[in-house]
């Protein structure tokens, strides 16, 4: 199927890959109406990072709405549409900007099928409030015709339904999938959506593309991918990836691999450095297993 890359800059119905170089808007124009099966994304969520500039909420969410309008009309009648967003901060206080959204899309006639919480451990790590260890993709479609393939993506073993709360590490600096770009998608979070939400030989749009992470989940499962991005260092990365991917040398954590238990695997340390000795023998009152009829403390 990838005997020789051919990734195009522009649409085209003949071809699998697409990675635009410029403005979402301006590849979105190129595609017609009701061709594409599955939108999924992570915009920039106006915080300031390297590759967009900080700008009034109500600016942000009225080009936000430009964006979602154009993807509602390329998407198909059976279609998804995945928006995964995180918190607008100012001066200290957030605002989850899902909820901000909310309303474009529901004035544009779709349906909130999930808001799903992505859960994950690493990120900054707040002073003045709780640290942020999840952020949301709400999940809309066209019509209740909806395309919904549950079996592809059922918890394994169990064969359950892998519920609107999915705990999948983000890509921080000890992933195998982690590059210079500070907010990348983790490439089975994206598998998640194109399994359940289309066949093959679909489109799969992410109009803010990144490192082409929605590209590769999407061709990964024979489907096509095409998505757009202005900053020219990540669309010379998302072809690096790309290619690395066909040639079978790009590493990325597999779909449903446990997440790392520090106390499963023997990592020392499993008591909170900060603490005093007295009171790590506190904490350690409370550390205890059954020996026969009785408990034997865990010593740290």
């Amino acid at each position: 199927m990838f005997e020789q890359v051919e990734i195009a800059n522009n649409y085209d119905s003949s071809k699998r890959i697409v990675v635009h170089n410029g403005d979402c808007l301006e590849l979105l124009k190129q595609i017609p109406d009701a061709s594409i099966q599955l939108i999924i994304t992570s915009p920039p969520y106006n915080i300031g990072k390297e590759y967009e500039k900080k700008k009034n909420l109500n600016r942000y969410v009225e080009q936000q709405a430009a964006v979602i309008k154009e993807c509602v009309r390329t998407l198909s009648n059976k279609g998804s549409i995945c928006w995964q967003i995180g918190n607008y901060v100012d001066k200290g206080a957030i605002i989850p900007l899902d909820t901000a959204l909310y309303p474009i899309f529901s004035d544009l006639g779709l349906k909130m099928r999930n808001r799903i919480i992505w859960h994950f451990e690493h990120g900054l790590h707040c002073s003045k409030r709780f640290s942020g260890r999840y952020e949301t993709v709400i999940w809309f479609t066209k019509s209740d015709r909806y395309l919904f393939n549950l079996d592809p993506v059922r918890v394994p073993q169990i064969g359950k339904n892998p519920g609107d709360i999915w705990v999948i590490p983000n890509v921080k600096s000890n992933h195998i999938e982690k590059t210079i770009h500070p907010c990348q998608f983790p490439v089975e979070l994206i598998e998640r959506f194109v399994l359940s939400m289309t066949n093959e030989n679909d489109w799969v749009l992410d109009p803010f593309l990144g490192t082409g992470t929605s590209i590769i989940a999407a061709i990964k499962h024979n489907r096509k991918g095409i998505g757009a991005e202005l900053v020219k260092k990540y669309v010379d990365l998302t072809h690096e990836r790309i290619k690395l991917f066909i040639d079978g040398n790009l590493r990325t954590r597999p779909m449903n691999t446990p997440v790392y238990d520090p106390v499963k695997a023997g990592n020392s340390l499993t008591y909170a450095p900060w603490l005093n000795k007295e009171d790590k023998q506190q904490m350690s009152l409370f550390e205890k297993k059954p020996i026969g009829d009785r408990y034997e403390t865990i010593s740290f």
